[in-house]
C-alpha cells in the first residue's frame, strides 16, 4: 500500500510540474523597445560625444511637467540609445513619439522620432 501511495504521489508532482511549466510557457517576455538617435554634421560625418535629450510629443506648457524624459551622449560612432522599457508596458498597443534635440560643436539640431515598441527604432540629427 505504500508503494501505491509513493507513486501517486510522484504522479500528481509530475502534474503539477507540466501545468507550471506549460502555464509559464504561454506568458510573452517584453523584448527591449529601444530610440537610437545619430547625431552627425552638415557634412554627414558622426558626432561623438554630442548630448542628445528625448521628450514627450507634444509638450507641456511651461508649467506642466514632463511625463518622461532621457538624455544621453553619443558614442564614437555619433549613436545614442534609450531604453524604453519603462514607457512601453506589455499590451500597451501604439508608438511613443518624441521630440529630439542635440547639441554638440557649438551646433544644435531638432528632429522627431517615432518608437516602435519591442523593436529598435532610429533617427538621424544634423547640426
Amino acid at each position: 500500500m505504500g508503494m501505491k501511495n509513493s507513486l501517486k504521489r510522484v504522479g500528481a508532482i509530475i502534474l503539477m510540474l507540466l501545468v507550471v511549466v506549460t502555464t509559464g510557457m504561454g506568458c510573452r517576455k517584453k523584448k527591449p523597445t529601444i530610440a537610437e538617435v545619430t547625431v552627425r554634421n552638415v557634412a554627414g560625418a558622426a558626432v561623438a560625444g554630442a548630448n542628445v535629450r528625448l521628450f514627450p510629443v507634444p509638450t507641456p506648457p511651461a508649467t506642466g511637467a514632463l511625463l518622461w524624459e532621457y538624455e544621453a551622449l553619443t558614442n564614437t560612432a555619433g549613436v545614442a540609445s534609450f531604453n524604453f522599457d519603462e514607457v512601453y508596458q506589455l499590451g500597451q498597443a501604439g508608438v511613443v513619439v518624441a521630440n529630439i534635440e542635440a547639441t554638440g560643436n557649438g551646433s544644435s539640431g531638432t528632429g522627431v522620432i517615432k518608437v516602435d515598441q519591442e523593436t529598435t527604432s532610429t533617427a538621424t540629427v544634423f547640426l
